[in-house]
């Protein structure tokens, strides 16, 4: 079974160039896209199921999964409303597991959404808790923090703990959420993989230097383990930001 997630910082204009035609390729059974920032939904790919998450605010954040095997049910958000506005969490339960599409919140380098992506990650926590009770979980997204120091480049590091010190909060709470039962399934497989982002700026070539951040992760619980095939990276595919991640799972 192959999973792909990515955050598309804009579904539309991802459409309109031809990023989905890259996608299909790869032939996903499931895609998990955050940051859609629209409301209008559209056929993203021929022959899959979709599952829109909105944000309440047009223009922002938001989440879509399609599946290509219908689920068994649908979960919209967190079952907090003042967490849920924003359209940040959606799960699809499947007979096999559960897969949860996380786009986290962004803390913002004033900190003025601090307290805010920290009451959300205690809430996506339990969340997951309570999921990996009833069977395995996938928990995919961009969690927007960088777990590890090798999950930035180099040069980034200085200008991370300079500007944005309280992300150690954030690094702290995706541990605890690891601890829960779930790995990080990029680390299982290459722990020691320098250079593997998933984000990079805009600015100054960045992403043709390989300037970036991991940010993107495939969280999967114990009893997947044994499944685990392999997590790609699809640098070269454009057309946001970040780039799509793959899961692979021998089920």
């Amino acid at each position: 079974m192959k999973v792909i997630s990515w955050n598309l910082n804009g579904l539309l204009s991802s459409v309109r160039h031809g990023a989905m035609i890259s996608l299909e390729a790869l032939a996903p059974d499931v895609v998990c896209f955050q940051e859609i920032r629209t409301k209008q939904t559209t056929e993203v790919l021929p022959g899959y199921h979709q599952f829109w998450n909105p944000s309440q605010r047009e223009g922002y954040s938001g989440t879509l999964t399609i599946s290509k095997q219908k689920p068994l049910q649908v979960i919209w958000g967190l079952g907090n409303e003042r967490l849920d506005q924003e359209g940040r969490v959606l799960t699809l339960e499947f007979p096999a597991f559960f897969i949860v599409n996380c786009y986290a919140p962004n803390s913002q380098s004033n900190l003025v959404r601090h307290q805010f992506r920290l009451d959300w990650d205690a809430a996506l926590r339990r969340f997951l808790c309570e999921l990996i009770e009833k069977k395995p979980v996938v928990a995919c997204g961009d969690f927007n923090v960088a777990r590890l120091d090798i999950d930035i480049y180099p040069q980034n590091l200085r200008q991370y703990w300079a500007s944005q010190g309280y992300a150690s909060d954030e690094r702290s709470n995706l541990e605890t959420l690891l601890e829960c039962g779930f790995h990080d399934a990029y680390r299982i497989l290459y722990p020691d993989a320098e250079g593997s982002y998933t984000w990079w700026s805009n600015r100054k070539k960045k992403r043709s230097e390989n300037r970036g951040w991991r940010l993107d992760y495939f969280l999967i619980s114990d009893r997947l383990l044994p499944k685990l095939v392999d997590v790609r990276h699809h640098a070269d595919l454009l057309g946001s930001d970040h780039c799509p991640i793959e899961l692979v799972l021998a089920l």
